[in-house]
């Protein structure tokens, strides 16, 4: 086939893919098909042709709507966070901002999460913010602005946020990697990023029995006197005790 007959099919294509079809739904149904494709096997899955299959569109119609691929990924992310902040700006924020601070964190967790590969997408390249997480950030500011104007902030503004977003960001994928993600690890990063930037905390304090736990499980090592098996009893009651109230 001549260069000029492909040019003339792929018009043909561009003119009449999905004729008579609002260009909005279109759209909407491409990244519907590339987010379902993302969560289930990352952004590698979401190839031209798997989107063009998945949303029953072709291939040109893709390109037309988005330029390229990475165009499409960073709608991909866009559409992900506008349904994000959609849904938690539907919920009427709690009356203390510090709370509210804290709703945030979880919402972010839980996100991420669920939703792996479009936080991925999200998070954007490194050193390049995507138009995404800039909204992320706004997000962020806006929750930020509320504590620093009830009193209760101890650092600048932009400093908190930073904060905020990189520990964050980071507790995410550290979950991510466990087999079975360890929700009270979040919890931890929540409370010692609340107390680095407020000085208030909800978390549990290491005292008493805790504490005492802590420390002999910390130098179970050292001990002699136990069989394997005792000792490896004793690690357990000892790690129950200390991660109790958490």
């Amino acid at each position: 086939m001549s260069r000029a007959a492909i040019g003339d099919r792929v018009r043909l294509e561009m003119s009449t893919s999905d004729e008579g079809e609002d260009r909005g739904d279109v759209r909407a149904r491409i990244l519907d098909a590339a987010a379902a494709l993302i969560a289930e096997g990352g952004a590698e899955a979401a190839t031209t042709r798997a989107i063009s299959a998945a949303a029953g569109v072709q291939a040109p119609t893709i390109y037309r709507l988005f330029g390229d691929k990475r165009g499409l990924l960073d709608a991909v992310a866009e559409h992900a966070m506008a349904g994000y902040v959609a849904r938690k700006s539907a919920r009427k924020p709690h009356p203390d901002p510090v709370e509210d601070l804290r709703r945030g964190w979880d919402d972010h967790v839980a996100f991420g999460l669920a939703q792996p590969g479009v936080f991925a997408l999200m998070r954007g390249e490194p050193g390049v913010a995507s138009p995404a997480a800039r909204a992320g950030m706004e997000v962020l500011r806006l929750r930020i602005r509320r504590v620093a104007a009830s009193g209760r902030l101890r650092v600048r503004e932009d400093r908190a946020a930073a904060l905020v977003h990189a520990v964050g960001t980071g507790i995410v994928q550290a979950l991510l990697e466990q087999p079975e993600p360890d929700l009270g690890l979040s919890r931890l990063a929540r409370e010692a990023v609340v107390a680095a930037i407020t000085g208030e905390s909800d978390a549990p304090r290491s005292a008493g029995i805790q504490g005492a736990a802590l420390a002999l499980r910390a130098s179970l090592d050292d001990a002699t006197g136990l069989s394997p098996g005792e000792r490896l009893l004793l690690a357990e009651l000892l790690a129950r005790l200390a991660s109790a109230g958490e």
